[in-house]
This record gives structure tokens, C-alpha cells and sequence, in this order.
């Protein structure tokens, strides 16, 4: 979702940094892309605390973190001018001319993410076809829940005929482990080519939409 297809500047994760670094450490962007992008979000705050601090009570600390986080964010979203990749709209258009459904899917929490449709005027049935959180699923990324739960709303049982899509490392896990017909890195959000390689994708490309040349031509 974010980084992929709605351009939010990285706020979350920027805000994940600094209910980090009010704990009193100094963990950069950086690492809280690496170590955190893609995942719910207690889970990222728990894998930056774990692997770029010296925390010696990683479980108190991380919940205390995510306590301040969803009122930090909530402040972020709320002052936030935020947008799509251009020429989104459009691409959503001919994926479901096509019949192809698009289904977005998050590390945010329910709350979080309707928040984002909603500054984007997005509706589901209209815009796109179906939204699933970190909310939704007994396991987030990179487990393959949530592509399960699309492919049941929409019963596809086949999941060579799914595609996923994303920017970070594990989104492209996450489509491996639900052995998806293609997985896609973008680099229009958390991280790096170099990164995204480590997961082996089918294509990594500088926008989604550029999937247009590869799914309809």
C-alpha cells in the first residue's frame, strides 16, 4: 500500500524512528527501513529495537514504543499532504478492465489504513476491490495470511494467478511463501534495489504502474 501505490513520504516509519529514539536511543531511518519496513507495526518496532539496539528488555520497551506510536501517527497523518504515484488511478482503471482485481494489503493496523483511503477519496468496490490489514490476519508478513484471505474473498485457488506486489523485502516473502505467479519489488518506497534483490523477485521496477507494459501489452 504505502510506498507502493499511495506516496506518504515514509511518515510511518518515520514515526516508528521517533518513538524508538524517545526511548533514548539513536536508531536512524535507515534502519528502521531495513529491519522494519513492510512488517505490522509492533513487530517492526520490536526488529529495529532487537537488531540496532543495545535494549536489554526488548518486549517492555517495544510495547511502551507502540503505546506512543498510534497517537504519534495519528498527529502525523492528520497535518500529513499525501498522494499517489502518478498515474495510479488510471493503471487501477485498466487492471479492472482487464478483470483484473486489486487487492491492497498492509503492515497498518484497520485504523491506520482507513485513514489513508480516506485522504486519498479512495473507496473499496470503487477504486480498488479490497483492503487487508495487519488487523484482519492471525499472522502479518511474512506469512502468507493475507494473500490467503484475498484469494478466498475472491475465490482464486490457483495462486500462479496472483501477483504481489511491493516495497520492501518481505512483501516479496510474503508472496513467495503464498507461491504467487509473480512477485514485484518497487523502488518507489522503503528500500533499496540491493535490498529487494535479497528476496529473489520477478521483476523489481521504479513504479508499479509499470506493470502495465509487462501485464497488458
Amino acid at each position: 500500500m504505502a510506498g507502493t501505490t499511495v506516496n506518504e513520504n515514509n511518515i510511518v516509519y518515520k514515526t516508528v524512528q521517533k518513538v524508538i529514539n524517545d526511548l533514548g536511543y539513536t536508531v536512524t531511518l535507515d534502519n528502521v527501513l531495513e529491519f522494519g519496513a513492510g512488517k505490522e507495526k509492533h513487530q517492526a518496532i520490536t526488529d529495529v529495537l532487537q537488531n540496532c539496539t543495545n535494549s536489554s528488555a526488548v518486549k517492555k520497551e517495544a510495547a511502551t514504543a507502540f503505546t506512543a506510536f498510534k497517537p504519534e501517527l495519528e498527529v502525523a497523518y492528520d497535518t500529513l499532504e499525501i498522494g499517489t504515484f502518478d498515474g495510479m488511478l488510471s493503471f487501477f482503471k485498466k487492471l479492472k478492465n482487464h478483470h483484473i482485481r486489486v487487492v491492497l494489503n498492509t503492515g497498518y493496523d484497520a485504523k491506520t489504513a482507513a485513514k489513508l483511503l480516506a485522504k486519498l477519496a479512495w473507496n473499496i468496490g470503487e477504486e480498488i476491490d479490497m483492503l487487508i490489514t495487519a488487523d484482519d490476519v492471525k499472522n502479518g508478513r511474512p506469512a502468507p495470511d493475507m494473500i490467503h484471505k484475498a484469494m478466498q474473498q475472491f475465490e482464486i485457488t490457483d495462486p500462479s494467478y496472483v501477483l504481489k506486489a511491493g516495497d520492501s523485502e518481505i512483501d516479496i516473502i510474503e508472496g513467495k511463501n503464498a507461491n504467487c505467479g509473480l512477485t514485484i519489488g518497487v523502488l518507489s518506497g522503503a528500500q533499496t534495489r540491493e535490498q529487494l534483490e535479497a528476496a529473489k523477485p520477478d521483476y523489481i521496477l521504479n513504479l508499479v504502474t509499470e506493470l502495465e507494459s509487462i501485464l497488458l501489452n
